[in-house]
């Protein structure tokens, strides 16, 4: 008779085994505009040809345009696979941050939640307005940390506040707690 054993999903790979995963977000898919762009450049490309000697025929035209998707997409992936695999992570214990630039580089910033002592939002801009999408500041210890381009960055300042307060931690003036004030001669 097989023993059952009562081991939790892990959702990323070093997650602990008293580790629960809280929230999970990306940043805004507009990060991926200017793979857009260069993109939408690949097919105009594969069409240029028979655009400018029409006596081709259609064959050069769908030729040429088969050809510029594939190289539109070519020109797009980069830029899908640093949104897609860039990922931020809170759990019960810490802030995991996971940036992914291009195909060859990647950088993992974990911080323990009760390291954190402040988290801001800014949104500046009409884009960043219109479009529903800011930065996060984290205030730590160790250092500041901002996490741009993310989406409504409002409700994800309060999601965050919401679970350092469910977790007991509380923002502090610095390591050790309360600041104890000098006397000021008169």
């Amino acid at each position: 008779m097989a023993k059952k054993t009562n081991q939790k999903k892990k959702y990323f790979e070093d997650q602990f085994d008293d580790e629960d995963v809280l929230l999970v977000f990306h940043k805004h898919p507009i990060i991926m505009r200017k793979g857009l762009i260069l993109g939408l450049l690949g097919p105009l490309i594969g069409v240029l040809p028979a655009a400018i000697n029409p006596g081709l025929g259609f064959g050069y035209f769908f030729g040429g345009l088969g050809l510029g998707i594939l190289l539109g997409l070519l020109l797009f992936f980069p830029s899908w696979i640093s949104w897609h695999f860039s990922i931020f992570i809170i759990t019960t214990q810490r802030f995991i941050q996971i940036v992914q630039k291009g195909f060859f580089h990647r950088s993992v910033a974990d911080i323990g939640l009760n390291q954190i002592q402040s988290i801001n939002y800014d949104i500046s801009g009409i884009q960043q307005t219109l479009l529903g999408f800011g930065t996060i500041k984290l205030q730590t210890y160790v250092g500041d940390v901002s996490i741009k381009d993310v989406y409504k960055p409002e409700k994800l300042q309060k999601a965050f506040i919401k679970i350092l307060r469910d977790q007991g931690i509380e923002a502090k003036n610095y390591p050790g707690g309360k600041i104890e004030k000098e006397p000021v001669e008169e």
